[in-house]
């Protein structure tokens, strides 16, 4: 009798992305999943295969609910200086409610990744350089247009920022507070102003 899932897949994997995001990935066990996910271990394996491919889901669905789309929405604003400001703004407004100190599920698994396999290196890689991308984008339209200095090297202050932004998701982890994070924003803003 072939399988038949009884659940939302969709909706499973938002949960198990949650409990990847709060323990990563090695802390969290397959009961952990199996509880949060609402679903037994048969149907957990019918449906993504293994642990490595449901936190691949997990993942890619973070990536582009959150992190593409955010990045996205901030291209669109006229001034490239006040998207990078608004992006540092966003992360630190989430950082300060996130009871939890869950962080950033892509920075996070960055921090992880000698415990990941190629496949996982991968998908990191591709997201930090698309961040970094974006960075890079808004420097060069914002000389374009006037609002960012020639003096700014594009390449090495996209590189810049985006430490800056792994840094602020990893002080976030640690409860910083907002004036902790405000500065790493301030840091950021003096780079695109230099």
């Amino acid at each position: 009798m072939p399988w038949e899932k009884t659940f939302d897949l969709d909706e499973a994997v938002d949960r198990a992305m949650v409990v990847f995001w709060r323990k990563g990935y090695d802390a969290t066990s397959m009961t952990d999943l199996l509880e949060a996910m609402q679903i037994n271990k048969g149907s957990l394996y019918n449906a993504f295969g293994s642990k490595k491919e449901l936190f691949k889901a997990a993942f890619k669905k973070f990536d582009a609910e959150l992190r593409q789309k955010r990045l996205q929405s901030l291209e669109a604003l006229e001034a490239p200086p006040k998207a990078i400001a608004k992006l540092f703004d966003r992360l630190i407004k989430e950082s300060v409610a996130d009871s939890e100190c869950k962080g950033c599920l892509l920075v996070n698994t960055a921090l992880e990744l000698p415990n990941h396999d190629e496949d996982v290196r991968e998908l990191v890689a591709a997201a930090l350089k698309d961040f970094e991308a974006f960075f890079k984008k808004m420097i060069i339209k914002g000389q374009k247009q006037g609002t960012i200095p020639l003096s700014v090297a594009p390449a090495p202050t996209a590189q810049s920022l985006l430490a800056l932004v792994i840094g602020l998701r990893v002080m976030a982890r640690t409860a910083a507070d907002a004036k902790h994070l405000r500065a790493t924003k301030s840091a950021a803003m003096r780079l695109i102003s230099e």
